[in-house]
């Protein structure tokens, strides 16, 4: 079974999808690892903005909601995702 490989970098470049509705969310801003299993725990993307001079909200999507890694697109479910408001 041949395995599909990404860098972090090539993943920052795909565009991240809602399969529910197909709504295109962003690209890739910051990924969470947990350092002592060895793995990548879930993807930061931007959420809406509220101003210009605030950060915004980001979303976290859990790696397990992760659908689908494609050649140019991450196609991702969100469920139960978390939102991390800036400050």
């Amino acid at each position: 079974m041949e395995e599909s490989l990404h860098s972090i970098n090539s993943m920052r470049n795909m565009e991240i999808i809602d399969i529910n509705t197909g709504r295109k969310l962003g690209f890739i801003t910051d990924i969470k690892l947990d350092c002592e299993e060895d793995k990548v725990e879930s993807l930061i993307i931007p959420g809406e903005v509220k101003s210009w001079f605030g950060k915004g909200e980001e979303i976290e999507i859990p790696w397990k909601n992760i659908e689908k890694i494609g050649v140019d697109v991450i196609l991702v479910s969100l469920d139960d995702v978390n939102i991390i408001t800036g400050k």
